[in-house]
């Protein structure tokens, strides 16, 4: 006689599957690697490194935000297989890690990524 009562447990189940609100986040994909799982990737990549005082670092030279395009257009142009990865220290701004994103979109590298330490 149990059989009444799984009956009324699913429905209630399936009650609240339907009627449950799912949020769904807004914002960036990020492609943050594990340190376990990394991969060593032989071709050579595109370094852009934002200190905590919103300073872009391209090639060890300090870049000014409005050349960032042009730089990482000129490194990609000499290594079109290299993905662009950003090194952000976590105190920087997200408005300049974003500007940094799209300067490289805008450059037509689309393998962009933000390096992350698991700590």
């Amino acid at each position: 006689n149990l059989t009444p009562m799984l009956d009324v447990v699913f429905i209630m189940l399936i009650f609240f599957i339907v009627t449950a609100s799912f949020i769904k986040e807004a914002g960036i994909d990020v492609n943050r690697p594990d340190a376990p799982t990394a991969v060593r990737q032989e071709k050579a990549n595109i370094l852009v490194a934002i200190s905590a005082a919103n300073e872009i670092w391209i090639d060890r030279r300090r870049v000014d935000p409005r050349a960032v395009r042009a730089n990482i257009e000129r490194l990609h142009a000499e290594n079109p297989e290299g993905s662009v990865i950003i090194q952000a220290d976590k105190r920087a701004y997200t408005e300049t890690l974003v500007g940094v994103m799209d300067s490289a979109r805008q450059a037509g590298v689309f393998n962009v990524s933000i390096a992350a330490s698991d700590d």
